[in-house]
């Protein structure tokens, strides 16, 4: 793998979509052109990002750069988090049954559940009066 070649990811998660790209490196994560640090400000969402590199053991080997729109900032971390796991595959295939394993390939489903008409949200009734 040259310095320059980079590797391209796609993750989704909620409404939220991470455009990643892994290139060789000393562990800079950078998501919107700031510091991962200055981006998701709580311990989880960092862990969050972080957890594909520490899973395949490339975290000081790899610089990550990341477009991410859409969603709020757990929606964000989770399309980060499966956007840097696809971009690891594209790299070396060996890394899939550690990433497979922690479930990191999967694109999670889960999304917000419409309001209905006549409710104040999606399951949520309003007060039933008999009289």
């Amino acid at each position: 793998m040259s310095a320059t070649q980079e590797h391209l990811g796609t993750g989704r998660r909620k409404t939220a979509v991470a455009r990643v790209r892994i290139a060789s490196g000393s562990g800079k994560i950078v998501i919107n052109g700031r510091p991962m640090e200055k981006y998701f400000l709580t311990e989880s969402q960092r862990a969050a990002v972080v957890q594909p590199l520490k899973v395949t053991d490339s975290a000081n080997k790899f610089d990550v750069r990341v477009n991410v729109q859409g969603g709020g900032p757990n929606g964000q971390a989770g399309a980060v988090r499966h956007g840097i796991a696809r971009a690891l595959l594209t790299v070396d295939v060996a890394m899939r049954p550690p990433l497979k394993a922690e479930g990191l390939l999967t694109r999670d489903p889960r999304e917000r559940e419409r309001k209905k008409y006549g409710q104040p949200g999606a399951r949520k009734r309003f007060q039933f009066s008999k009289r």
